[in-house]
């Protein structure tokens, strides 16, 4: 199992679709809405990295309304 962050920044004026269909988005285990530079973090979880790619380059980044992401690899300390 490879666990992630996903910071995602939202068009102005499709929040509330785009996060409707984030949380539908098979992987994405949770989704915060948050102020910055950022405007959702959604933690995600895939069976290897190669699904965890998939799930950020074809489905959320495919999302209307989704104009950029940066995703973190967890780790153990």
């Amino acid at each position: 199992m490879v666990t992630g962050v996903v910071l995602i920044r939202l068009l102005a004026g499709k929040e509330k679709s785009a996060l409707a269909k984030i949380k539908d988005t098979k992987g994405v285990s949770h989704v915060s809405g948050v102020y910055g530079r950022w405007d959702l973090v959604c933690d995600i979880e895939a069976d290897d990295l190669s699904s965890m790619s998939n799930v950020v380059v074809n489905k959320l980044r495919n999302i209307i309304g989704v104009t950029s992401t940066e995703t973190l690899v967890t780790t153990a300390i």
